[in-house]
């Protein structure tokens, strides 16, 4: 194709809360957008709250349902001046700074006016807790474009809740893709053709009737990907704090070190299993249309991170240890592991189905099951703080059963971890499963349980949590050979 046909190249980068959180952190920003700018014809870019502002905004909300005045006006006051440091130190311009002051002000005013509403009523309901929370990344939206703007570029903000569309499911709003594609085509394709570069908030979105949402969790990675996916981008580039995602958490593992390369299904399942650098829901937009995503370090642009791609290439067969097969191990701490076993459980329908309703019931997510094949227990990990209200839900949903002995108990082991290796390898490569389990038996780690998903690229295992660390390590192993 020759070059006058090709398709204009575009880039949607996301940037989090550290990567806006100071000057510093910004002017290194302002430094990136200048260099891809050479590089690509068309850029968005998508932004976080402020490092420390979501929390300020939640715990506000909580306050003003208790009435505490006082902690409302000293976070406007916060708000107001956490914004306004950075715009004395990046906008040289007293227009410029002047007219930032002002929209940044006007925000700390309806973050005021919303917590009285919510002191005045007494509770904050999903909806008011979204219209609090999502002022984080207008605040922040406005910042960024404006010094990006200030610096020489053609930035303007815009309002994700003029382009990402979703249902009222305030707190975790599920988008409408279809609805979004069209206001991306109708309202950013535009101002790419015009060579704007768009700045958006993240995590945020609004319903048909224009009611502003939340996205959840991960809510500006998911951004990214849902406005990648509308263009559709060539790449999403979400930037962050570390260089890409890691061997294991360095924090544990000195010499754990960035994956080059990993594929949507090993990162869905690293991020479902304790691999914080991206929501395992931000990569769904971007599988489907095979857009490739790639973490990087702000604070180190250099560093090439990691790049998540539809590349299933299978790792080399290797007769001595795992590496090359296995890429990276992580953990679930503080879990507890929960059992439901008796003879009565054998082929009886629907025990599975009603043990999996009283923990629903709870609100409890459930990270890791595994069953024996004589069906006479099922076992699954739950978060440590939510095992006593699961057990007495258990307890409530079986009563009859355990007074007719056909289950025998319920019950929970003390405080464990789920430690999973993932790599592609795993699903191509026979004796390496029995090589993992013969490393940990050689460490004395014991494994209370095991699960595979039906991925086949990760093993997940529990241990106790006094052998979480030696579990890592062990495993690790098989990364660095």
């Amino acid at each position: 194709m020759s070059k006058e046909s090709k398709s204009p190249s575009a880039l949607v980068m996301k940037f989090g809360g550290t990567s806006v959180g100071s000057p510093k952190a910004i002017e290194h920003i302002t430094e990136i957008v200048r260099k891809c700018r050479q590089e690509w014809d068309r850029m968005i870019i998508v932004t976080s709250a402020m490092a420390g502002v979501t929390n300020l905004l939640v715990e506000s909300a909580e306050r003003a349902i208790v009435g505490d005045e006082v902690f409302i006006s000293k976070a406007e006051i916060e708000l107001q001046n956490k914004h306004y440091s950075i715009v004395e130190k990046l906008v040289p311009s007293s227009a410029e700074r002047a007219q930032l002051k002002q929209e940044i002000k006007h925000l700390s005013m309806e973050f005021a006016n919303l917590c009285r509403a919510i002191s005045i009523l007494g509770e904050a309901t999903p909806r008011a807790l979204d219209a609090v929370v999502s002022l984080g990344e207008r605040f922040s939206v406005r910042l960024l474009a404006g010094i990006l703007k200030s610096a020489g570029f053609p930035a303007q903000f815009v309002e994700a809740t003029n382009i990402v569309v979703t249902d009222d499911c305030f707190q975790a709003a599920h988008p409408n893709l279809e609805e979004t594609a069209k206001n991306v085509q109708n309202i950013l394709i535009p101002m790419l053709m015009q060579k704007q570069i768009p700045v958006l908030t993240g995590f945020i979105g609004a319903t048909k009737e224009g009611i502003t949402t939340t996205l959840g969790r991960g809510g500006g990675d998911y951004s990214a990907a849902i406005i990648g996916a509308a263009l559709p981008a060539d790449e999403v580039w979400i930037w962050t704090d570390v260089s890409g995602v890691m061997t294991a958490d360095p924090r544990i593992v000195e010499d754990a070190r960035t994956i080059p390369e990993l594929n949507y299904r090993e990162m869905a399942e690293l991020s479902y299993f304790g691999a914080k650098v991206l929501h395992p829901k931000a990569v769904r937009p971007v599988v489907e249309v095979g857009i490739p995503v790639r973490i990087c370090n702000t604070f180190k642009p250099e560093d090439e991170g990691t790049r998540v791609t539809k590349n299933n290439e299978v790792a080399p067969k290797i007769k001595n240890g795992a590496r090359g097969i296995v890429k990276a191990v992580t953990a679930i701490q503080d879990q507890r592991l929960i059992t439901v076993e008796g003879r009565g459980m054998l082929g009886v329908p629907g025990v599975a189905a009603r043990t999996f309703g009283a923990v629903a019931a709870t609100g409890t997510s459930v990270p890791l099951i595994t069953q024996a094949s004589s069906e006479q227990s099922i076992s699954f990990s739950v978060p440590n703080e939510s095992a006593e209200a699961v057990l007495d839900s258990l307890h409530i949903a079986f009563a009859t059963e355990l007074a007719r002995r056909d289950i025998d108990r319920v019950w929970a082991t003390d405080e464990v971890a789920i430690i999973t290796a993932v790599g592609n390898g795993l699903q191509h490569t026979p004796g390496v499963a029995g090589q993992i389990f013969s490393a940990l038996g050689s460490a004395d780690v014991n494994i209370l349980a095991i699960a595979q998903g039906s991925s086949k690229v990760a093993i997940s295992l529990i241990v106790t949590a006094k052998d979480t660390e030696k579990a890592i390590h062990t495993l690790h192993q098989f990364i660095t050979g």
